[in-house]
């Protein structure tokens, strides 16, 4: 079947709030992306609000027909949210107030009790949990031993290097990252900072099944409308090249 997409609506909800609006609504973007083939629906609903909302969460636990991921920081506070509603998979990510994007990835191994805890809070509530962390070895071998269900690699680095000789060495941390966790049991995820240019590499690596992008996808759709930016991803992704 190949990987699926998790497009992640967080920036629709930043123009939203950029004027305090009810428009453009993350809800509405979720169903149009679904309709494109979108096979998730991911979401970050960060301790200051900054974007998505909790109405948001609310209505799209109602409304989303594939998968909705919920990333979250690995705090009493959101494993109550993550209760409440019930997502599909909950994505415990590092969050800092100062940052204007996710910069990095959880620190596992440096913080294993107070992960393992949470991981099994959530998983006592039937609900599936991913930790988004950087593609290094020791924290997928940490990310197994707290009992974590999948992980997302952060493909950060790997977006930004400056030359060839850079992003060959990222890609080939990514690689080795995915082939460990997958020889752990690990589904194996990736995201951040993909876009329609650097997308190629990362869905040719097979023990990847699913990539999350977001910024790329609603910036294109902002020119292009949301149908066909999620398409021409969904295409990208299927013929790698």
């Amino acid at each position: 079947m190949g990987q699926r997409l998790g497009v992640n609506v967080d920036h629709v909800a930043t123009l939203r709030q950029a004027r305090r609006t009810t428009y453009p609504d993350p809800v509405t973007a979720a169903a149009l992306a679904e309709l494109a083939g979108a096979q998730q629906i991911t979401i970050h609903l960060r301790e200051d609000r900054r974007h998505i909302q909790d109405r948001d969460l609310r209505i799209l636990r109602e409304t989303t027909q594939t998968l909705l991921n919920l990333e979250m920081a690995a705090t009493t506070e959101m494993v109550k949210i993550a209760y409440e509603h019930k997502p599909d998979v909950v994505t415990l990510v590092p969050e800092r107030r100062e940052e204007l994007t996710t910069e990095g990835g959880l620190e596992v191994a440096g913080q294993r009790e107070h992960v393992a805890k949470i991981i099994k809070n959530l998983k006592d509530g039937e609900i599936t949990v991913s930790l988004f962390i950087d593609p290094d070895l020791d924290q997928v071998r940490a990310s197994h031993k707290v009992n974590a269900d999948r992980i997302e690699l952060h493909t950060g680095r790997y977006c930004e290097a400056r030359n060839e000789k850079e992003r060959a060495r990222e890609l080939a941390r990514i690689v080795d990252a995915a082939k460990a966790g997958t020889k752990l049991g690990l589904g194996v995820a990736a995201g951040h900072g993909l876009n329609y240019d650097n997308v190629h590499a990362i869905a040719r690596i097979a023990e990847i099944d699913e990539l999350n992008i977001g910024h790329a996808i609603v910036a294109r759709a902002v020119l292009v409308g949301f149908d066909r930016a999620v398409r021409e991803m969904l295409d990208l992704m299927r013929n790698p090249g």
